[in-house]
């Protein structure tokens, strides 16, 4: 399976653990996702979009979590669980230069009550996707 689109994961570092999430003004809930480049690997892109979308720069990719068949538009999405040094703000908005300029909205939702009715279908799944990769992890 080769992925199209990058998806960095970050975990707060408190137990239990939560995953970093945002509010998009149009589109609901989602999780950092964007375009693999031509000639970009999937850990690259992973790392551009999540500063693009979130403005942290100073990620350093932990582990590949994995290829999913996103069943939506023919998406394969690879999952880069990312570490960030220092502690994240417990919420955050960050302006985007692409996706017209929207403001998007950061916070930390618990592994255990994540917030599906929020949610496209699609990320639903990758939430659901996530939960049970991130369970070997921990």
């Amino acid at each position: 399976m080769r992925p199209n689109k990058a998806c960095p994961v970050i975990l707060s570092s408190t137990l239990p653990p939560k995953i970093l999430l945002f509010r998009h003004p149009l589109a609901g809930v989602q999780l950092v996702k964007g375009t693999i480049e031509h000639g970009e690997t999937p850990t690259e892109a992973a790392l551009r979009e999540l500063h693009e979308e979130s403005g942290i720069s100073s990620a350093e990719v932990r582990q590949d979590l994995g290829c999913w068949d996103a069943g939506h538009l023919g998406q394969i999405w690879s999952f880069q669980l990312c570490e960030v040094p220092g502690d994240l703000p417990e919420h955050w908005s960050h302006q985007t230069l692409d996706d017209h300029g929207h403001q998007f909205d950061f916070f930390w939702a618990p592994l255990d009550d994540l917030p599906h009715a929020e949610c496209h279908p699609v990320f639903q799944r990758a939430l659901a996707y996530l939960h049970n990769a991130l369970t070997f992890v921990h």
